[in-house]
């Protein structure tokens, strides 16, 4: 799967990003999502992020999706919760 991710993150439009179990709130989840415009929330940014989609973080401030996530201890926290 991890090759699967990384072929995608390199296509100009990624397709659609299967990953479970994500960890969402401590819940096993499927994100189908593949960009910053279509991710609702800084939760599904951050594992498409750690999944491989290296444009989630364009500025490469740490911040991934800023239209979702405001700041890196929210990511940071994301991510440790996600195991990323």
């Amino acid at each position: 799967m991890n090759a699967l991710l990384r072929l995608i993150s390199h296509m100009a439009i990624p397709a659609v990003i299967l990953l479970a179990p994500a960890i969402h709130g401590g819940t096993p989840f499927t994100l189908a999502r593949a960009s910053c415009k279509q991710v609702s929330s800084c939760e599904e940014a951050v594992a498409i992020w750690c999944g491989g989609y290296s444009r989630a973080d364009g500025d490469s401030d740490g911040i991934p999706c800023e239209n979702v996530c405001d700041s890196v201890d929210e990511v940071e926290e994301i991510k440790t919760r996600q195991g990323c």
